[in-house]
């Protein structure tokens, strides 16, 4: 280890050493000596580095400490009674300035903060606003009357429209769905008109005139086999009578 080195110390005893130097400082003792002299009594009482040095599992000795106590007391009964004297009215005033200042913030913090009357007349106000804001059983019942009216009405007017033109949609396209494409493409009926030619179709039975020709062609020929048949059956007599 280095000479000088303060790894070994604990951040109290280096704290305690900064503070020992700085009492010889304002003595008047030159840096380095001050320096040199702190950690010297640091050693003393504390027996060397806590942290892995000498010093560890010793118990603290605070004579040195006292001994410097006692110098400086010595030093202080040394001093004539005027610097004594002008030591204490120094420390008298400046007590009294700091008493002084100390009561300016507390009444400057008291007329900041609002007094009770103050406190109370907030908290009523506020209580006031929230109840006038706060709407009365009768508005409320009033609100939810329009409320359930309006929504009655929407309900009725526009539900009841939108659900009869849906139905009249859905039975056009079922209509049209369900009926064949010939039928669609038929014609309408013609009206029968007046005349000779429509008493002569309705006496044959409204028949058009194609039916008509092959029924009086069918009539003819069924005459002619007729005939035929009975010819051919003399033919047969007259033979087997021969």
């Amino acid at each position: 280890m280095p000479r000088g080195d303060k790894s070994s110390y604990t951040s109290k005893q280096k704290r305690q050493a900064e503070h020992i130097e700085e009492g010889y400082e304002k003595r008047g003792v030159p840096e380095g000596e001050a320096e040199r002299r702190a950690w010297a009594t640091v050693n003393k009482m504390t027996g060397g580095g806590k942290k892995s040095g000498s010093g560890r599992g010793k118990a603290v000795n605070k004579e040195p400490a006292q001994e410097g106590g006692r110098k400086g007391g010595a030093a202080s009964r040394a001093r004539p009674a005027s610097a004594r004297s002008a030591a204490a009215k120094k420390a008298a005033a400046t007590r009294k300035r700091n008493a002084a200042a100390s009561a300016e913030r507390r009444r400057t913090a008291a007329k900041r903060a609002p007094s009770a009357s103050s406190r109370r007349s907030a908290a009523k106000k506020a209580t006031e606003g929230a109840a006038k804001r706060t709407p009365s059983a009768s508005s409320r019942r009033a609100a939810a009357k329009r409320a359930t009216g309006g929504a009655a009405k929407r309900a009725t007017g526009g539900g009841a429209k939108r659900a009869t033109d849906g139905a009249a949609k859905r039975a056009t396209e079922g209509a049209a769905k369900k009926r064949p494409a010939s039928a669609a493409r038929k014609a309408p009926p013609r009206r029968a008109a007046q005349g000779p030619g429509a008493r002569k179709r309705r006496a044959t039975g409204g028949r058009p005139r194609a039916n008509q020709g092959a029924s009086r062609r069918g009539g003819a020929g069924a005459a002619r086999s007729k005939t035929t048949r009975r010819r051919a059956t003399g033919a047969r007599r007259a033979g087997s009578g021969s």
